[in-house]
């Protein structure tokens, strides 16, 4: 038996009706009487590559087996060894959720499946299913481009990362959501399965069956091809693998002309972030300090820029961009480099003056903001030149404010970064700006734990949803102040002659911004800034997980975060907006629209959203 969605059920033992009223229990069905579901769950799912499977998966019909419950490491011995009535479905103590122990079960046939109970609060170690050198092979260093900064030779990135997320396993895992459900698993074990003086429980036992059954194999190419013939030979076609799908989001602080294109002789800077995070379990990837922190940092900057009165004067143009999908090789950057290359993308490689990119920024030591800059390309004298004038301009900028650049060393390489995949295009000068001058300060990158609690998000008690979206809290108030060192520096950097102390990020929009993309999307701002009629996408609780569904909700909601920040109101009825030719004259000098198919109305520049970016 298995429920008509997939998922996890709990069979109990010894009576018919529901033992446990967590599901749907009604009717007379069989099945109804025998199963518990759990309904709040997540589960590991496959994924694949030019070259290879990762993740997890069930039999076509799930798989079952006797439940034992693993709370610390000499539990193991039960399953692997010493237990009369394999296989053994787990459930296992969030804390032993490591790489030594899977490994452990992914070697033995005793093991049908594993439900992983949520640790509260965090592991204290730190835990990362990540690789240690993320995206490694997918960046500039190569055995041609400075070898020796090559597969993180000379900086390991992310110490703790265990590389469980690129592991394939065998059986289905899923992350209970729930410590109520945790506990009814708990109680069943403990009623039924508990072995008594070192010999094993008698029937009947209670059991879980665990289903998440996935056609895609081996790699992306035959999946692919199997598709393809499914659709040719079949009448009812199955799509057996779907591409991860959705779109960069991107904006100018000056139009651009009506061609679509920024004219060849036109400098731009861009600034970039992104906006995507991951974990080892479907849709469950809050990336508080991975990627929340900066982008949010990045669009309050965007707005504290946009309030200057002489921006239209500037001498160089400005691109926000927020880049979706990095996690996978940089699916984003690599898809604009591209286009940019092929001439598809307004801005061409050769108009790109500058780049600096956000890249986790809450976890400040000392209030120091690390710059990483190429050591390879920075042998160019030309381009030496202007990252010392790049650094020059960030660090003076942070003069008077609570935020300390400095250096990371002329001799230390980039970090992760989306700037990597355009410096295998061209070199250009660049910065990247961290938290951290060699290792992650984040102990939970790409992980579940990467979450408000990480980057040090604290309340008062008793606030309702309402009082917390307004509150400033500590953390707002430090990337705030990393927001307005940014605008300031970009302002420099653009050709700003004025004083830039009235440039200056707002604490309050940071505020809400940390609320609604941490804690409640679903929030009276948020309602406020988008169309009434996609306000399903806000949920309750925000995940960035880059998926097939497309636009994700973070997608959606930058974009239109971004339009509100930088936009300015204007009279247009929605047949005026959609139409520019039929704009009354007095509001085309402040509003184009962007080639976007949802139209995004961004009033003093041309944004939009990229194109799909297919990871293949």
């Amino acid at each position: 038996c298995r429920t008509a969605s997939g998922g996890p059920l709990v069979c109990p033992p010894l009576r018919w009706g529901c033992v446990f009223s967590l599901g749907s229990c009604q009717g007379n069905s069989v099945e109804r009487k025998i199963y518990i579901p759990l309904n709040k769950t997540a589960p590991c799912v496959r994924l694949l590559n030019a070259t290879h499977q990762i993740g997890c998966q069930s039999s076509i019909s799930g798989d079952t087996g006797v439940i034992h419950v693993v709370e610390k490491e000499e539990d193991l011995n039960w399953v692997l060894v010493d237990g009369p009535h394999p296989p053994y479905m787990i459930l296992l103590d969030g804390n032993l959720f490591n790489r030594r122990v899977m490994l452990q079960l992914k070697g033995t046939s005793r093991v049908s499946g594993l439900a992983v109970a949520v640790s509260k609060p965090s592991p204290p170690q730190g835990f990362s299913p990540g690789l240690k050198c993320p995206n490694d092979g997918f960046g500039v260093y190569s055995k041609d481009y400075g070898p020796q900064f090559a597969h993180c030779n000379k900086t390991v990135w992310n110490p703790v990362g265990s590389g469980l997320s690129y592991e394939d396993f065998d059986f289905p895992i899923f992350l209970l959501e729930d410590a109520n459900e945790t506990q009814v698993i708990k109680q069943c074990y403990q009623d039924h399965n508990v072995p008594r003086d070192g010999s094993g429980p008698e029937y009947p036992l209670c059991a879980m069956q665990l289903f998440s059954h996935m056609h895609a194999v081996t790699s992306t190419v035959t999946c692919m091809r199997r598709s393809s013939l499914q659709s040719t030979f079949s009448i009812n076609p199955e799509v057996v693998c779907d591409p991860l799908l959705d779109y960069n989001v991107w904006s100018t602080l000056q139009p651009i002309n009506s061609s679509g294109k920024v004219d060849p002789k036109k400098e731009v800077i861009i600034v970039a972030t992104r906006i995507d995070s991951h974990s080892f379990f479907w849709n469950i990837a809050p990336g508080a300090e991975s990627a929340v922190s900066s982008f949010v940092t990045h669009l309050a900057a965007a707005e504290a820029l946009h309030k200057a009165s002489d921006v239209h004067l500037l001498q160089r143009n400005i691109m926000f961009t927020f880049f979706q999908g990095e996690t996978f090789d940089y699916i984003g950057s690599s898809r604009m480099v591209y286009d940019m290359e092929k001439d598809k993308f307004p801005l061409r490689l050769d108009n790109i003056h500058s780049f600096v990119e956000l890249n986790q920024v809450a976890l400040r030591n000392d209030s120091i903001l690390w710059m990483h800059t190429d050591p390879v390309s920075r042998m160019n004298e030309s381009v030496e030149v202007q990252v010392r004038n790049l650094l020059d301009i960030l660090s003076n900028s942070s003069m008077g404010a609570n935020v300390t650049l400095q250096e990371a060393g002329y001799s230390q390489p980039l970090p992760p970064s989306s700037f990597q995949r355009f410096l295998r295009a061209r070199h250009i000068p660049g910065v990247v700006l961290t938290d951290h001058k060699t290792a992650f300060q984040n102990r939970y990158y790409q992980s579940m734990y990467d979450t408000p609690e990480n980057i040090r998000m604290q309340y008062p008690e008793g606030l309702s949803p309402e009082e917390t979206l307004e509150y400033v809290t500590d953390t707002a108030k430090s990337l705030a102040e990393v927001a307005t060192v940014v605008a300031r520096a970009l302002y420099r950097l653009a050709g700003g002659a004025n004083n830039t102390s009235a440039i200056q990020a707002d604490p309050k929009t940071v505020s809400r911004m940390l609320y609604g993309f941490l804690i409640k999307m679903n929030n009276s701002w948020f309602q406020s800034i988008i169309k009434p009629d996609i306000k399903a996408i806000l949920g309750d609780v925000p995940q960035h997980y880059v998926a097939v569904s497309s636009p994700v909700n973070t997608t959606y909601l930058v974009q239109y975060v971004l339009a509100n920040l930088t936009g300015t109101v204007v009279n247009l009825t929605k047949e005026e907006c959609l139409n520019p030719e039929k704009t009354p004259s007095s509001e085309k000098e402040n509003w184009e629209t962007p080639p976007t198919r949802r139209h995004l109305l961004m009033p003093k520049g041309r944004g939009g959203v990229g194109k799909r970016i297919p990871l293949q």
